[in-house]
């Protein structure tokens, strides 16, 4: 799945340089000297590609005679693509509109309180498998354009093809070495809401290229089956939330947009700035580990599940670029706070103990080193990038046995190191005349990958010894705007 995600991010980052390479190249001056002007009326249409990642808290819960369950936060990842069209009204600089679009969505989780139990009586076990088929939006979208540039908020409805499965198994305690299994199914075209923002930007002529984040929930997804021995009901639950980055262009129709043509700006030398957004992780991970119970015999228990805390993070960056014509290049270092955070619980239901088991895994820091590749036009920059990442992970563990008043409670640290890759737009700006051409705009996004992280721990109740591994690969998604001060170009 991590191949399939950086290759994605590498298709996103460089879709819109792709697009624009063709185009002929300006030679660029220090500062702009012809205005330019840009309209946004109009109908588009356009294709995007990006990759989808869900985080849907969901639970199941057994109705009997000793009733359980577990819950947990199904957490998802695949790409999505696909088309959209839509209609602006500009006043101004301020721009609105409708849009809508379809997509295909490979967005899948087949882990998630995946749970086996090797007790005396059997096996039991309990899995998840939850897709999102499609989706599509129609929206309302407002913004503030500068020249060729659009940054924007959106929002409406949003509907999508989501089929979930529930597969319990539990031992048939009249025959021992039998297991009975059901697996409960609702496959439902859902509706609910969006919101997001973006920002886009002339490629040239009747072209524009954009990078959009939206956050999509489609509501609960419930259903209730019957026919496991022990158990008189099974009632089963998810939120549907999808976290939604890609990148696209347009065609618009009409005559050539730009009425007076800026010259390609000037992106040489040093640049500082600061940066804010949202990451969200999508992490497999899974717990194993044996049950002694009372010098008897022993129990393997192995839970698969993918975390995905999420949260706010910003910090500040530094780079140098170089240019040669139309063609920029450089390196960029960042480091970053974030508020991340979010966890999986699930209530175990081996014989002869049931626990509450979750771990909760944050990301405390993040830091990047990056080249960058971006093709410019008129103010704007189009970017790929792509280097070494670094940060560090916390993961808390607690654990409690009800039966015995046992609990365990402790968190382990790891600082990894990994991969970034990444795109964006950037964009030169001095929208009052007074700051001079040397501030510039950025909405990017990043996927971070930084490995593996193990750690072994012991739980010993009286009569009972329970040890346990926990391994987690920590993948996260990215998406923040900036500000960048750019000194004098050498």
């Amino acid at each position: 799945m991590k191949r399939i995600v950086a290759a994605v991010g590498l298709t996103v980052a460089s879709t819109t340089i792709a697009a624009a390479a063709d185009l002929p190249a300006r030679v660029y001056t220090k500062a702009p000297v012809a205005a330019q002007v840009y309209d946004w009326t109009g109908f588009y249409i356009g294709a995007n590609v990006g990759v989808g990642v869900s985080r849907d808290p969901g639970s199941v819960v057994f109705n009997s005679s000793t009733p359980g369950g577990s819950s947990s936060v199904v957490g998802g990842a695949g790409v999505i693509g696909g088309g959209q069209l839509g209609y602006n009204w500009q006043a101004g600089n301020i721009v609105w509109g409708v849009e809508a679009d379809f997509q295909g969505s490979s967005a899948r989780d087949n882990r998630t309180c995946t749970l086996t139990c090797l007790t005396s009586n059997g096996t039991e076990a309990n899995t998840y498998d939850q897709r999102l088929d499609w989706f599509g939006t129609v929206r309302g979208r407002v913004g503030w354009a500068t020249g060729a540039v659009l940054g924007y908020v959106t929002g409406g409805l949003a509907y999508g093809g989501v089929r979930t499965n529930n597969t319990i198994s539990v031992p048939d305690n009249n025959s021992p070495n039998n297991t009975n299994t059901r697996t409960f199914s609702w496959d439902q075209t859902r509706t609910g809401w969006t919101i997001g923002s973006g920002v886009e930007a002339s490629l040239g002529g009747n072209w524009t290229g954009k990078i959009e984040y939206l956050y999509v929930d489609l509501g609960s997804q419930s259903g209730t089956g019957s026919g496991l021995p022990l158990t008189n009901t099974v009632t089963s639950s998810l939120d549907i939330r999808e976290h939604i980055f890609r990148a696209g262009v347009n065609y618009r129709f009409g005559e050539k947009r730009i009425m007076a043509t800026a010259p390609t700006a000037d992106w040489r030398g040093l640049y500082l700035g600061g940066n804010a957004g949202e990451a969200v992780a999508f992490s497999p991970s899974s717990m194993s580990g044996f049950f002694s119970a009372l010098g008897n015999h022993q129990q393997f228990q192995q839970e698969a599940y993918n975390l995905s805390p999420r949260g706010f993070i910003g910090g500040g960056q530094i780079g140098y670029n170089w240019q040669a014509g139309s063609l920029v290049y450089g390196l960029e270092t960042d480091l970053q706070g974030v508020s991340q955070s979010g966890g999986s619980a699930c209530l175990t239901l081996c014989d002869p103990h049931s626990f509450l088991a979750t771990h909760e895994q944050r990301l405390n820091w993040l830091g990047t080193t990056r080249g960058r590749l971006g093709y410019a036009t008129g103010d704007t920059l189009f970017y790929a990038t792509g280097g070494l990442a670094y940060g560090k992970v916390t993961t808390k563990v607690s654990e409690a046995d009800p039966f015995v008043t046992a609990q365990f409670d402790d968190s382990y640290s790891h600082t990894k190191t990994g991969y970034a890759v990444g795109g964006g737009i950037e964009t030169k700006f001095d929208p009052f005349g007074l700051f001079g051409h040397n501030w510039s705009a950025k909405t990017e996004y990043l996927y971070v990958d930084l490995g593996k992280i193990t750690d072994a721990y012991t739980l010993t109740p009286p009569g009972v010894t329970i040890s346990h591994s926990f391994t987690s690969r920590v993948e996260e998604h990215i998406f923040r705007t900036g500000l960048n001060y750019h000194f004098a170009s050498p």
